[in-house]
């Protein structure tokens, strides 16, 4: 482990990650500033059982509920807790919970009280964007393993510091990319390794989703059940309003990156695995609103290209919000490009070879592969090469929906030092590397 430990940090993340005795970050509940508790965790409790609580169960956080319980009995899995700042929606789920699975399950509103419990194991974080990395960074430092839904990071610099964080404490961190574990789809990367399709030179992504007016509802009084200023966390305290809660947060800067870097990671990871690249050298990206004038901040068609001169490959991303066509069968997919044909992935994927686009090899379905299981498959055996999604994807897809979302934002044509992981000469894009956090909910210099 220690010599593919040192090869990543040296390889694959494209850049140097310092490593640095670091006290505990400081935590804040009410007026006070905490630390969290530092469990080493080496060994599980009943039967090596693994318990797990769910932090966010609004939206994602209702498939990482069903993804437990399907794996329960099979895998000795204990999903102990359901964690929301808003309690009207723990104690919605809980009730689903108990009707569904006939037991009733504990709720909490402040997730540091879970990181606290010597009796959870592990979190699994599907919370808003802007909590992602600050969230499982604790749960590393409390000695909780942590499975963090797509994207990992909001900018940046977020996943330098998780991937520090990850081999600092020797978690398992997994990223929320369930394709890596999708049987179906490992095996059509194999047959691009292979050259089904001949040398691949290009990747697109497909975001094309249907995405609505959703006006603007303007500020209103803070709902009764819920911990506004925890909601808020690193992001700015604002006066609350319904734009923001609980799913269009997306199309705010302060909490989500937009399609692109929502639904859009996905893609964004297919692409960089088949290509086998990381992060490039240069970035174009440009788009805007051109349909409804409503609260979004957030483009609603966005074109980014992302260029990798020495490789001679090239990614493009697309976004489109409204009524469009299909691209070969595929709306939310991918379509990578060889010199003999190309691979659509949509569902499952098919392959066109030749000029005349004769059918090649294919799969009906993204089949087979439990991402939540391999999780904990790795957990178990304390062995990160087991992630299917590991940490250092939580940094490298998270981060091309950034750069093309600063460039996007910037109006600008940008170079990038993948190694340095620094623009070349843009100040104005450097600061957007990271953010301003709100204290007491920062995120440490020193992990």
């Amino acid at each position: 482990m220690k010599q593919s430990r040192r090869k990543f940090i040296a390889t694959a993340v494209s850049g140097t990650i310092a490593s640095a005795v670091a006290a505990p970050v400081a935590l804040a509940e009410e007026n006070t500033i905490r630390r969290p508790v530092i469990v080493p965790k080496e060994v599980f409790g009943a039967n090596d059982r693994v318990r797990v609580a769910v932090l966010g169960v609004n939206g994602r956080g209702t498939a990482h509920i069903s993804g437990f319980m399907k794996i329960a009995s099979s895998d000795n899995v204990e999903l102990a807790v359901l964690c929301d700042v808003d309690l009207d929606v723990a104690s919605k789920r809980a009730k689903e919970f108990e009707q569904t699975y006939k037991k009733k399950i504990q709720i909490e509103q402040d997730f540091r009280k879970v990181y606290d419990s010597k009796d959870i194991d592990a979190v699994s974080i599907a919370t808003p964007n802007h909590w992602h990395t600050l969230q499982a960074i604790w749960a590393c430092q409390a000695g909780k393993d942590v499975y963090v839904e797509k994207p990992a990071t909001h900018n940046i610099y977020e996943g330098r510091k998780l991937i520090e964080a990850a081999y600092k404490y020797n978690r398992m961190v997994q990223h929320g990319v369930g394709m890596r574990s999708s049987e179906s789809t490992k095996e059509a990367i194999r047959l691009l390794r292979d050259g089904v399709i001949g040398r691949v030179y290009m990747a697109r992504g497909l975001c094309l989703k249907t995405r609505v007016d959703v006006g603007d509802k303007g500020i209103s009084n803070v709902p009764k059940n819920l911990n506004w200023d925890l909601w808020c966390g690193p992001a700015p305290l604002v006066p609350f309003s319904e734009n923001y809660v609980h799913y269009n947060w997306h199309w705010h800067w302060n909490y989500g990156n937009g399609d692109v870097g929502n639904q859009g990671i996905h893609q964004m990871d297919l692409c960089m695995w088949a290509l086998d690249v990381g992060l490039p050298e240069r970035i174009t990206s440009m788009g805007g609103k051109f349909l409804w004038d409503d609260c979004k901040e957030v483009p609603e068609v966005q074109t980014s290209i992302f260029h990798y001169p020495k490789e001679k490959k090239i990614i493009q991303f697309e976004v489109r919000n409204w009524h469009t066509n299909m691209e070969d069968g595929a709306a939310v997919g991918n379509i990578i490009y060889g010199d003999k044909g190309y691979m659509v992935f949509s569902g499952g994927w098919k392959t066109f070879l030749g000029e005349k686009r004769e059918p090649g090899p294919a799969s009906g379905s993204r089949s087979g592969g439990d991402h939540f299981k391999n999780w904990i498959d790795a957990i178990r055996a304390r062995d990160m090469s087991i992630l299917n999604g590991p940490v250092k994807t939580c940094h490298l897809s998270s981060a091309l929906a950034h750069l093309g979302n600063i460039s996007c934002r910037l109006g600008q044509q940008l170079d990038f030092d993948p190694v340095a992981e620094r623009f070349t000469g843009n100040e104005d894009a450097n600061r957007m590397l990271s953010r301003e956090y709100r204290a007491p909910y920062a995120l440490p210099d020193k992990i």
